[in-house]
């Protein structure tokens, strides 16, 4: 199980995720994250990049990244809405952003 998960569907969403992740690493709580829609486009932010290293899963949903992104590289996993429900399903507790 996983104490957490990011569900990020904006793409203003970088400075509130990275204060919470922080916040998490310094409890030691485990958490993943969902990249979906618009929310994609926080994968730009270096710090946000920098904290997903102590993610336990970060997934971005692969035809949002194709749609906001284009053909750059994702940096993190490209899954789909499934991935999203698998991630769901492992996590105590949901924050969506």
């Amino acid at each position: 199980m996983t104490d957490l998960m990011f569900l990020v569907s904006r793409p203003d969403a970088g400075a509130t995720l990275a204060a919470l992740m922080r916040a998490c690493r310094r409890r030691g709580t485990s958490w993943a994250c969902f990249f979906t829609n618009e929310g994609v486009r926080t994968l730009t932010d270096r710090e946000v990049l920098e904290l997903l290293a102590c993610a336990s899963k970060s997934v971005a949903c692969e035809h949002s990244w194709t749609r906001y992104m284009g053909n750059e590289r994702c940096p993190v996993d490209l899954g789909s809405q499934t991935g999203n429900s698998a991630l769901a399903a492992e996590a105590v507790k949901i924050i969506s952003l």
